[in-house]
């Protein structure tokens, strides 16, 4: 993917929707939950504050995190479906 996200944002890709119940039954397509977990695949430089200074990124490429539900937004590069999210939009990394 040649795509660079700027500022304090990132790419990441989204887990994929559950597709059955932990009890075993098939969920509809129009049912699924939207899922609020992703890998990150690219992030930007950081946010600068007031002074100029860089605040660095607290997450990393390959970071799995949980972010805002409605957080977001959905664009395709080469036919692949990622998600460009700021980072005031994450909200925990799996350790």
């Amino acid at each position: 993917m040649n795509l660079k996200p700027l500022g304090d944002r990132v790419i990441l890709k989204q887990d994929e929707a559950e597709e059955r119940t932990a009890s075993g039954i098939y969920i509809a397509s129009t049912n699924k939950e939207k899922p609020c977990c992703g890998t990150i695949l690219a992030v930007g430089e950081g946010k600068r504050d007031n002074n100029g200074n860089l605040i660095p990124m607290a997450v990393k490429e390959g970071d799995r995190v949980v972010y805002s539900k409605y957080a977001g937004n959905e664009i395709q590069v080469d036919g692949q479906d990622y998600i460009l999210v700021k980072a005031d939009d994450i909200y925990a990394v799996y350790a």
